[in-house]
Order: C-alpha cells, then sequence, then structure tokens
C-alpha cells in the first residue's frame, strides 16, 4: 500500500477527512478550516474552477471577511462564476446574461406584434358595426344642425352669389 492510500485510510477511520480544498492544495485539512464547509472532497471539480478563476487564497480572504450565514451563497456564487467563466473565459456569466436579455427582447417584441394584431382583427370585426353606428350619428348630426339653424349653409352661398354678381358688375363695366 502507498503512504498516502494509508493517510487517507486512516483519516477514513478516525473521521478527518480533508477538504477539496486542502486535497488540491496537498496540505493537511485543519478542523477550523474555512474551505472545508463549502467545498467538499465530494466535489473536488467545483473548487478546482474556483481556485483556477479567483486563486486558493482570494478564496479564502473573501469568505473569512463575509458573516457565516452569507459564505454558503457567497461559495455557490463563486462556483458557478468560475465554472461558467472557465467554459466561457470571454464573457463568463455576462454571456449568459447578455443572452437571457436578447431573449427576453424578442419576447417583448413577439408580444406586441401579437397584440398588435389581435387589434387588428378585434378593429376589422368591428368596422362594420362601427361604421353603421358612425353612419348613423352623422346622419343624426346634419338632421340636428338643421334643426338648430335651418340656415347653417346660406351665408356661404350668399356671399359665394355676391361674389360673383361683383364680378359681373365689373365685366359690364368694362366693355361699355
Amino acid at each position: 500500500m502507498s503512504t498516502s492510500s494509508n493517510t487517507e485510510g486512516a483519516a477514513a477511520i478516525t473521521g478527518i477527512r480533508r477538504c477539496a480544498a486542502c486535497k488540491n492544495q496537498r496540505r493537511r485539512c485543519s478542523p477550523d478550516c474555512i474551505l472545508a464547509p463549502y467545498f467538499p472532497a465530494t466535489d473536488p471539480q467545483r473548487y478546482a474552477c474556483v481556485q483556477r478563476v479567483f486563486g486558493a487564497s482570494n478564496v479564502a480572504r473573501m469568505l473569512q471577511n463575509l458573516p457565516i450565514h452569507e459564505r454558503g451563497k457567497a461559495a455557490d456564487t463563486m462556483a458557478v462564476e468560475a465554472h461558467r467563466r472557465v467554459q466561457d473565459p470571454v464573457y463568463g456569466c455576462a454571456g449568459i446574461v447578455g443572452r437571457l436579455q436578447g431573449e427576453i427582447r424578442t419576447a417583448q417584441c413577439e408580444l406586441a406584434r401579437t397584440q398588435a394584431q389581435i387589434a387588428v382583427h378585434a378593429a376589422q370585426l368591428n368596422a362594420p358595426a362601427q361604421a353603421a353606428v358612425s353612419q348613423q350619428q352623422q346622419e343624426q348630426g346634419d338632421a340636428l344642425a338643421m334643426q338648430q339653424d335651418p340656415f347653417q349653409g346660406l351665408d356661404a352661398l350668399l356671399v359665394d352669389d355676391y361674389r360673383m354678381g361683383v364680378d359681373l358688375v365689373d365685366d359690364e363695366m368694362n366693355t361699355d
């Protein structure tokens, strides 16, 4: 048996297991290891991504500076960001956010287009009824106007006749 398997076997027997961070850095995991609760030995790839993107000392420092109740979320967030950054080195999580915003914009445009089509179809269905109502209103309005002022258009006609009469008189005077 090799020495490392003896050490791991002994650690398993005594109940002490190294976390993924300590395994990655090949060091003994202390009982007060800040990384042990958030990077268990069962998921070494998670810590490997975080360490590659953020660095081991930066991860430990960030977690130490946070209150204990926020450390789990911070470790999860770092793991997700590191995983995305490894998959897409240029954009990382921002690439996903941008893609999702584009999908939202596309869905909003499609929704607006569909609502416009619904409005057009509704207007086409209501158009014959509205035309009949509109014509009735016009006829009622004309009848009401005639009842209120029966000589409504007469002034305009008289003015036009007067102007034509003046023009005729001027023409007759010029011919003499």
